[in-house]
């Protein structure tokens, strides 16, 4: 009897799952939230904030992601420092880490470095951002580059640029040996 009743439940739990399948129409969320306020914690401490008006829950597909139609406003603490991203809309694929920033992406990093593209890639697992659209960055000391193309570390502690133009400040202090 125990037996029978235990293949029955298995039977009923595989059953459910499809049904649950058959009721989501097709290219279909598995959930939406709306007003979005997440909060993520590393030792009791807030280090993420996420804010944002709709979040579609795509994780029932082959390849999972979360799409943020109206965009997003992130919050990053970092030894007590904060830097904030903000977008007009972003994805966030889950088997590679990678987020999708775009329509008027601003960063504005806790030195004051502020980062302007109409569309951004941050790679979370390897933190690091880059994009192959226009963009503006204007670092913390004041220097600022235009161009077309960039790769950062998220900290912006190494930084390339290709096919630019801005103002580059150079500390005269160090000298060269004549080469």
């Amino acid at each position: 009897m125990v037996i029978l009743i235990t293949i029955t439940l298995f039977a009923c739990e595989g059953t459910y799952k499809k049904v649950q399948k058959m009721n989501l129409k097709d290219e279909q969320p598995v959930a939406v939230g709306k007003n979005i306020n997440l909060k993520y914690t590393d030792s009791g401490k807030v280090s993420v904030n996420l804010l944002a008006p709709v979040l579609k829950d795509y994780s029932n597909f082959k390849f999972p992601y979360q799409e943020f139609p109206e965009g997003i406003i992130l919050y990053f603490w970092e030894d007590g420092k904060k830097s904030t991203v903000v977008s007009d809309y972003a994805v966030k694929y889950e088997v590679t880490g990678l987020v999708d920033l775009r329509k008027n992406v601003k960063i504005t990093t806790s030195d004051s470095t502020v980062v302007n593209a109409n569309q951004l890639y941050w790679d979370q697992k390897n933190k690091w951002i880059f994009t192959n659209q226009p963009y503006q960055i204007k670092f913390a000391d004041g220097s600022y580059n235009d161009g077309e193309q960039f790769d950062s570390s998220q900290d912006f502690t190494t930084f390339l640029s290709r096919k630019n133009q801005g103002v580059q400040l150079i500390d005269k202090t160090e000298t060269t040996n004549g080469n």
